[in-house]
């Protein structure tokens, strides 16, 4: 699948690595197209740390990474706050450390109360966002500050399970306030795709990651080809039901679906039987038979679910598709 393009662009969480340790190909992978010649890039939602740290958590994890080579969705919110406000504007800034000092970093004045007078509201996730800084954020935004979100990322894969992410912190706001942020910049947004290609020279970039909501339909408004791995939020069942705007190009379990020839991975798998697996169509049901590789069966079934099939329509024929279909909850 690599073969097919100059340059690949992955997300991090859940993608490359869970929190703080790699997940187990992703070394592999990156040297791998590193030796090929490939261009690598990175494309994170994630404000927490700024482009040089997570460069460094990277090469400590073994895969190796540049700053330039990181994009992240603070980097870029600090970005647009400066092409909007005047040097030195004070912004209230909501999140991590990383996104403060962007904000610094762009020209801007980080600030943390109402009475700073901010004229905008930056919001990224943080681990020790409480109840104080949410309040104030609010009062800024009631009284007239341009609230730009980072991303809205409901969850953050961890080793333990989906966890609260950014888009969690801005339901806070858009609860209180009753109504939407101004600017949300990151994924699905296409910018940090189309400024990685654009920086590496690419011509046709391949979007790896591991949620349909923000990588993939990032991807798809960009007009670029995706792969959606496995090892990270979005699941099958996720897979079957997605909309159009979500679905990816090519499906894998992990890293490795790289470097297998790209009809192993295509989505969907418009034939009656492969590898074992067999889908029998009957109107608004479809039948799975047989057994083999889990990855064979999904790219099958969305053929049938894509075409109007609903989940609920999904049945199985033998133990393994029955264990299958269990597994992912259907």
């Amino acid at each position: 699948m690599a073969g097919g393009y100059d340059q690949v662009i992955f997300d991090l969480d859940g993608v490359v690595y869970l929190i703080d340790k790699p997940i187990p190909g992703a070394v592999e992978a990156v040297e791998t197209l590193r030796g090929r010649g490939t261009a690598v890039a990175y494309a994170t939602n994630n404000a927490s740390r700024r482009a040089a740290e997570v460069a460094a958590l990277l090469t400590g994890m073994g895969v190796p990474a540049e700053p330039a080579e990181v994009l992240n969705s603070a980097g870029a919110a600090a970005a647009l706050l400066a092409g909007k406000l005047p040097a030195g504007s004070p912004v209230l800034v909501v999140g991590a450390d990383a996104l403060r000092d962007e904000v610094t970093e762009a020209g801007l004045t980080p600030v943390q109360t109402l009475e700073d007078e901010p004229v905008a509201v930056v919001q990224g996730y943080g681990p020790d966002v409480g109840w104080r800084i949410l309040a104030e954020a609010v009062l800024a935004v009631r009284g007239g500050a341009l609230w730009v979100a980072t991303n809205t990322d409901r969850t953050l894969p961890s080793p333990r399970g989906p966890l609260p992410g950014n888009g969690s912190l801005v339901a806070v706001l858009r609860t209180a306030l009753d109504r939407e942020p101004d600017v949300v910049v990151g994924k699905p947004e296409p910018a940090l795709f189309t400024t990685a290609a654009a920086q590496a020279g690419a011509r046709r970039p391949l979007v790896v990651g591991d949620r349909l909501d923000t990588d993939i339909q990032g991807a798809v408004t960009a007009g670029l080809d995706s792969l959606l791995v496995l090892t990270g939020v979005s699941s099958p069942a996720d897979l079957l039901a997605a909309e159009l705007h979500r679905r990816p190009a090519f499906v894998a379990a992990d890293l490795s679906g790289l470097f297998r020839p790209a009809n192993e991975a295509s989505v969907p798998l418009d034939a009656p039987e492969a590898d074992g697996w067999r889908v029998t169509r009957d109107g608004h049901k479809a039948t799975l038979d047989g057994a083999g590789d889990p990855v064979v069966a999904l790219r099958l079934l969305c053929a049938a679910t894509w075409d109007g099939v609903p989940l609920t329509g999904l049945e199985p024929a033998s133990d393994a598709a029955r264990e299958l279909l269990n597994s992912w909850g259907l």
